[in-house]
């Protein structure tokens, strides 16, 4: 009676034991979801993250500009004369007139904060580079999908349109546009209608890059077995675009607005340099080093910070989309 009963107990264990190994074993080659491997990936990259984490601060600095120059700067139309030479108008004291009380020093001739008009002029660049490309993403998709899946007269119609603005002069473009605009437009007043023009502008003008990308990938992805597979099972137009091929886009559209971005981030500076951008007293990088070119052989900090402040922005924006893309990338070798 009892060796039956050792028998069984033996096994029972041995068959917990087993169990216990195939569901280690089960943990072991449990599979990662994309989301998890470009995570690992870009985790890796420590130059892709400090980017990334470049471009958080940036974004908070942008969003709570008002609370930071409350606590460490003035307001940015504010004059300060007692800061300013009284004969050549230049900042008090050695590099520009840098203190406790002001971080970067004054602007020559009207005594403004340079801090307190960086961190606003943050606002004016990254607003008029992510909501551009927002509008050239979303354009660029919609396009470079219907070419793509379609073919035929509307691929061809499509890609000559995008041809034709590739070629067209954009710079120059938003120079005249911006030089007939009314003060008034849409309920949006000064500045705020040349953030509208910039924003829509370079956004219509920049979504030809999207769609030639998303068009590529949609000639590539509609001959995949997966959706020759959603199609011979009844699947319409709209499910084989939104529920098959779109989700297969997000990766390289996702890759390319952040790349955009600084791109973006340039033409608003150029445009601002060039007095086609915001209105003074509005803050902006680019107003700012045209401002600073009548003063920069005798207080070169004027030229500096904002300058600096633009090549951050951009090289972070960079440095993460690069990192971005080899962790979205399957066939990379990291």
């Amino acid at each position: 009676m009892t060796a039956p009963m050792h028998d069984t107990t033996a096994e029972t264990e041995a068959a917990a034991t087993v169990e216990t190994a195939a569901d280690a074993g089960a943990k072991k080659v449990e599979g990662r979801s994309l989301k998890q491997i470009a995570w690992r990936r870009l985790k890796q990259d420590k130059v892709a993250l400090a980017g990334g984490i470049t471009v958080v601060v940036l974004i908070l600095v942008a969003i709570f500009a008002p609370l930071i120059v409350s606590l460490f700067g003035h307001p940015p139309t504010e004059f300060h004369q007692d800061q300013l030479e009284d004969i050549t108008n230049l900042p008090k004291g050695d590099y520009g007139g840098m203190s406790g009380e002001y971080l970067f020093g004054v602007e020559p001739n009207t005594g403004r904060d340079i801090f307190s008009r960086v961190v606003y002029g943050a606002r004016i660049s990254l607003l008029v580079a992510v909501a551009s490309a927002a509008v050239a993403v979303v354009l660029g998709t919609l396009f470079g999908v219907i070419a793509g899946y379609f073919g035929g007269w509307v691929d061809a119609t499509i890609s000559r349109v995008m041809d034709l603005l590739l070629s067209f002069p954009q710079l120059l473009f938003i120079i005249s546009l911006v030089s007939v605009l009314p003060d008034d437009l849409l309920g949006l007043t000064g500045s705020g209608v040349r953030v509208a023009v910039l924003i829509a502008v370079i956004g219509f003008f920049g979504w030809p890059y999207v769609g030639r990308i998303v068009r590529g990938q949609t000639l590539s992805l509609r001959e995949r077995e997966y959706v020759e597979a959603a199609r011979s099972l009844g699947a319409g137009r709209r499910h084989i675009l939104f529920k098959e091929l779109l989700p297969n886009l997000v990766a390289p559209i996702t890759v390319y607005a952040t790349l955009m971005i600084p791109t973006n981030i340039l033409t608003e500076a150029a445009l601002s340099f060039l007095g086609a951008g915001v209105r003074p007293p509005t803050a902006s990088w680019g107003g700012m080093l045209r401002d600073a070119l009548e003063v920069y052989e005798h207080d070169p900090m004027f030229m500096v910070f904002p300058g600096v402040a633009i090549f951050l922005t951009v090289l972070a924006f960079n440095l993460f989309g690069d990192g971005l893309r080899d962790a979205l990338d399957p066939k990379g070798s990291r």
